[in-house]
C-alpha cells in the first residue's frame, strides 16, 4: 500500500438487520423516509414491565430459513443478527476469500455491549426459576461475547485477527476503528467489522427500567419533552479495505472511512462530559484531514435522555464553533431505537446513505424546541442536501467515546 493511500479506507460492503427487517436497504429506506421502527414490545413477560415499547426486529426474521440446521443450535440471537448482516456485506463486496487467498489476511472485529444476553436470560430462568439440573451443552458457545466474530470467521474461512470489542454503546465504532488500524498497520488487508446486539431480554429490560432512563411513549431526541431511551436490537456489518486495493480490483466503493477519534471522559460512569465527546470529534477530524467547515452532517449519539442531548450539543459547539449553526445534525435512534453495542453500526448505514443519496435522515418526534439543544436537528422530515463529509458520534456509559469521519467515495 502506498504512503499516500495508507490512511484511506474504502467501505465495499454493508449488511444490516434492524427493526425495518433484514438488509441494509430496508433500514436506509425507512430512515430516509422518516419512518419509525418503534412498536409495542413483543415479549412473553411484557405484562410485568413498565415500559412496553421497543424497536424490535420483525417476527418475519426466521433463523431456520437463514442458517443450516447443524449450525443454528450454536447461534444466540445476537450472533444470528451478526452473521446475517455479515453475509450480506461480504456478498456485496464481491470478495472471494478462498480464490484470492485472502482468508489469512482478513480480520473480523465485532462490537457488542452485552453479547449473548437472550441465552443468558433463558439459562438463568431455567436454572433459578425451574430448578433445572443441567443447561444446554452449547450455552457457553452461545453466550460468549466473541461468538459473533468467531461464527463470521468460521462461516467465511477468515483466519486473520478475530476478536470482540465491548465498550457499551460505543462498541461498534470502536470495533471499526480497530479494524481500520489493523489495515493501516499492515496486519490485515481486509476487515469485516461492525456490531450486533439482541438485548431485549427480561433481565436487561428490568435493569434499564431501574435506571429510570427508558421512555414510555417514544424516542424524542433533542426535544424539550423527551422522556428517555427506547431500546432496539439488530446488527450492522461492513467490509473495509484500503482505497488503493478497492480501486485496483474495480470494487464499488460505498463511502470512504476517512478517520476516527477515540477518547475517555475519565469522569462519571453514566453522566456524559462534553469535553470527552468533543475530544473524540476533534481527533476524528484531525485523523481525516478535515476542517470543521468541511463537514455537512453529524449523525448524533442523540439518545433522548435529559443529560445526553444538551451535553452532545455543547460538545458539537465546542468543536465546530460558528460552523455548528450550518451543520445538519440528526439522531436516527428516534427511528431504529438504541441498539446499545450495535447502535453506531446501524447509524453508519444512515451516514453512508446520506453521503451516497444526498438525503439527511431526520430526527423523528422532535416537536418541542429545547433552548439547551439549539442546533439544526433536521426535525421530523428528511432533507435533500449535498453531504460531502460526515461524522458519526457514539458516546457510551463509562465515558467512552468513538467517532467516525466519513467522506463521499
Amino acid at each position: 500500500m502506498s504512503v499516500a493511500n495508507a490512511r484511506r479506507f474504502a467501505i465495499t460492503g454493508m449488511g444490516a438487520v434492524s427493526a425495518f427487517g433484514v438488509g441494509a436497504a430496508p433500514l436506509w429506506q425507512g430512515l430516509r423516509e422518516g419512518r419509525s421502527g418503534i412498536e409495542p414490545l413483543r415479549h412473553a413477560e411484557s405484562s410485568r414491565l413498565r415500559v412496553r415499547i421497543a424497536a424490535q426486529v420483525p417476527e418475519s426474521f426466521d433463523p431456520a430459513a437463514l442458517f443450516d440446521e447443524r449450525v443454528l443450535p450454536m447461534l444466540d440471537r445476537t450472533t444470528q443478527f451478526a452473521l446475517c448482516a455479515a453475509n450480506e456485506a461480504i456478498a456485496q463486496s464481491g470478495l472471494d476469500f478462498a480464490a484470492e487467498g485472502l482468508g489469512s489476511r482478513t480480520a473480523v472485529v465485532i462490537g457488542t455491549g452485552v453479547g449473548g444476553e437472550t441465552t443468558q436470560d433463558e439459562s438463568s430462568r431455567r436454572l433459578y426459576a425451574e430448578n433445572a439440573q443441567r443447561l444446554h451443552p452449547l450455552t457457553i458457545a452461545r453466550v460468549m461475547a466473541n461468538a459473533p466474530a468467531s461464527q463470521i470467521s468460521m462461516a467465511h474461512g477468515l483466519r486473520g485477527p478475530v476478536f470482540a470489542v465491548s465498550s457499551a454503546c460505543a462498541s461498534s465504532n470502536h470495533a471499526i476503528a480497530q479494524a481500520a488500524m489493523m489495515i493501516r498497520a499492515g496486519v490485515a488487508d481486509v476487515a469485516v467489522a461492525g456490531g450486533a446486539e439482541a438485548c431485549l431480554s427480561y433481565g436487561v429490560l428490568r435493569a434499564w427500567e431501574a435506571m429510570r432512563v427508558l421512555a414510555d411513549d417514544t424516542c424524542r431526541p433533542f426535544s424539550a419533552n423527551r422522556r428517555g431511551v427506547v431500546l432496539g436490537e439488530g446488527a450492522g456489518i461492513f467490509v473495509f479495505e484500503s482505497m488503493e486495493r478497492a480501486r485496483a480490483r474495480g470494487a464499488t466503493v460505498l463511502a470512504e472511512l476517512a478517520g476516527f477519534g477515540m477518547s475517555a471522559d475519565a469522569g462519571d460512569i453514566v453522566a456524559p462530559d462534553p469535553a470527552g465527546g468533543g475530544a473524540a470529534m476533534a481527533l476524528a477530524l484531525a485523523d481525516a484531514g478535515l476542517r470543521p467547515e468541511d463537514v455537512d452532517y453529524i449523525n448524533a449519539h442523540g439518545t433522548g435522555t435529559p443529560a445526553n442531548d444538551p451535553a452532545e450539543t455543547r460538545a458539537i459547539r465546542q468543536v465546530f464553533g460558528a460552523h455548528a449553526d450550518r451543520l445538519a445534525v440528526s439522531s436516527t435512534k428516534s427511528m431504529h431505537g438504541h441498539a446499545l453495542g450495535a447502535a453506531s453500526a446501524l447509524e453508519l448505514v444512515a451516514v453512508i446513505g446520506a453521503l451516497r443519496d444526498g438525503v439527511v435522515p431526520p430526527t423523528a418526534n422532535l416537536d418541542t424546541p429545547d433552548p439547551a439543544c439549539d442546533l439544526d436537528y433536521v426535525p421530523n422530515a428528511p432533507r435533500a442536501m449535498p453531504v460531502r463529509a460526515a461524522l458519526s458520534n457514539s458516546f457510551a456509559f463509562g465515558g467512552l467515546n468513538a467517532v467516525l469521519a466519513l467522506k463521499q467515495a
